[in-house]
Parts: structure tokens; C-alpha cells; sequence
């Protein structure tokens, strides 16, 4: 009776007895950290393989639209708005001018 007192003894189960709640324990925090990068942070089921959503980005408009719009109304002329829109495009041209491949 006194050896399975005695984890030291060759008796009962010594310090392997706290390997199971640690396993548990690994367990819980794994799938916590799963949930929280998977779901709860895009917003919920269902969301997760949508991306991260920008809903003002969508409702700002673009500098060339700011641009033709303050041609339009006319807060600036002619040459203004060349000038402006030269430098705008080299800023956010996609690729080379002139047709060059």
C-alpha cells in the first residue's frame, strides 16, 4: 500500500502522471489559436476564405478620377490638367509608354 504512495519507489505513476493534462492543455491552446486565426478574426463562419475587406477603400475614388472631376467642374484649366495628369501617370502607369513591350 505504502509503494503506490510512493511515485518514487518504483510504485504508482510517478511524474508521468502530469503528462496527460499537459497534452490537454497543448490541445486547447491549439485549437484557441486556430479559431482565432481562422475564424474570429475574418468576422465569423463563412467569411474566412474571402480575404480582408476594405470597405473604404472602395468608396474613396482614385487620384485620376479626383483629377477629371475637378476638370470637369472647373477648378482648373486646361494646362493644369495636363500637367497634373503627366505626373500622375507616371506615378500609377501599370507598365511601359509608347507601345514598347
Amino acid at each position: 500500500m505504502f509503494e503506490l504512495a510512493d511515485p518514487w519507489s518504483g510504485g504508482g505513476p510517478g511524474p508521468w502522471i502530469l503528462f496527460v493534462p499537459v497534452l490537454w492543455a497543448l490541445v486547447i491552446f491549439g485549437v484557441v489559436t486556430l479559431l482565432r486565426r481562422a475564424v474570429w478574426r475574418h468576422g465569423g463562419p463563412g467569411r474566412q476564405f474571402r480575404g480582408p475587406q476594405y470597405p473604404a477603400r472602395a468608396e474613396t475614388p482614385s487620384p485620376l478620377a479626383v483629377l477629371g472631376r475637378r476638370f470637369a467642374s472647373g477648378e482648373i484649366d486646361e494646362e493644369e490638367y495636363w500637367r497634373r495628369l503627366s505626373v500622375l501617370e507616371e506615378h500609377f502607369a501599370a507598365g511601359p509608354k509608347g507601345g514598347a513591350a
